[in-house]
């Protein structure tokens, strides 16, 4: 498909630069086959039925931002992918100042020494020292904040929380599973008196999620891969929920994704330990999910492909015509939307 055919017209006010507070009180744009309905997150135990299985991530975001030098020139770092227990990807700005074997001191007298560049211009850095790398990442890194807010505002304090999901457990993302982020105790506990069950995985989404995607055909694009797990347990309570006549509905595309490369044609959710490259775009046939939680994601993105694949791209079109006739937040601080494509 073409992906130009993606594309849309967002005025630059619509993008949010810090979340609602509280998190909850964002708004929420439900998206059905009988049409559109304007709510808050905190209506969200309304508009769910009793056995319905919300599925959460529970990545935690790491300080993966770095500046530092090589010589005389100014480096920044952003990991987005680890290899092994001192080894990350990263996107590099001034990369061609960084040659294999060169060594970059970042901040807090943190080092790491240029083992490889990718295809795609990325460096695999490996860290000096005996520290763990999360250890030095806390020392000299900072929040990975989407480039959108980054351009615009400085990183804070604030952000060190409000990127984080009440959910974060385990260490390894770079970018935040933005729908989790809407949600509180308050709301968890009236989802539990609704009869909404939750279970959650690991997905750890890499900066790969906001890069641009730049051929002229979807055909060509390739996805950059994610490290996911879902535990037998797990696998057995989603199936389990489905059989029971429950629905899946994914909280944001990272467990979304992570569900469709775990479950087979036969519509049973497998245990799955590994990477994933999945790219969904109009045409895939669903086998995990019912429904999707969702912020509203840029123009021409992989996600507002995966988006229009779920519910169609003139429904996605004209529902992100509604959000920004409305004033909804776009991005990560955004408002959300609940995406139900049989109701």
């Amino acid at each position: 498909m073409k992906v130009d055919l993606f594309d849309f017209d967002l005025p630059e006010e619509r993008i949010a630069l810090r979340p609602a507070r509280p998190r909850d009180s964002a708004r929420l744009l439900e998206v059905t086959p009988a049409g559109l309905a304007d709510h808050v997150v905190r209506d969200l135990p309304s508009l769910l039925r009793a056995g319905d299985l919300l599925v959460f991530n529970d990545t935690r975001v790491i300080p993966a931002q770095l500046e530092g030098r090589r010589g005389e020139a100014s480096i920044g770092a952003t990991l987005h992918k680890r290899e092994d227990l001192r080894a990350w990807w990263a996107f590099v700005r001034n990369a061609k100042r960084v040659r294999e074997g060169d060594t970059v001191t970042f901040g807090g007298g943190v080092e790491a020494v240029a083992e490889a560049k990718g295809d795609d211009g990325a460096i695999l850095f490996r860290f000096s020292g005996d520290e763990p790398v999360e250890v030095l990442l806390h020392r000299a890194g900072t929040m990975p904040l989407p480039p959108y807010i980054a351009s615009k505002r400085p990183i804070d304090n604030a952000d060190a929380a409000d990127y984080q999901t009440m959910f974060a457990a385990k260490d390894g993302a770079v970018a935040a599973p933005t729908a989790s982020l809407h949600f509180t105790p308050e709301l968890i506990a009236a989802l539990d008196a609704a009869g909404v069950k939750r279970e959650t995985l690991t997905l750890h989404v890499g900066a790969g999620t906001f890069l641009p995607v730049k051929v002229e055909d979807t055909a060509d694009h390739k996805m950059h891969a994610e490290w996911g797990r879902i535990d037998v347990e797990t696998a057995e309570h989603l199936n389990a929920a489905k059989q029971a006549g429950g629905r899946l509905i994914a909280v944001g595309t990272t467990p979304l994704r992570l569900l469709e490369s775990a479950t087979g044609e036969d519509g049973v959710v497998r245990p799955f330990a590994g990477d994933t490259a999945i790219f969904i775009t109009p045409g895939y046939r669903f086998r995990a999910v019912d429904g999707l939680m969702t912020n509203f994601h840029l123009p021409k993105s992989t996600l507002f492909m995966l988006v229009s694949a779920l519910m169609g791209l003139e429904r996605m079109q004209a529902a992100y015509a509604h959000a920004i006739a409305e004033g909804y937040r776009f991005y990560s601080y955004g408002d959300s939307s609940l995406l139900l494509p049989n109701g």
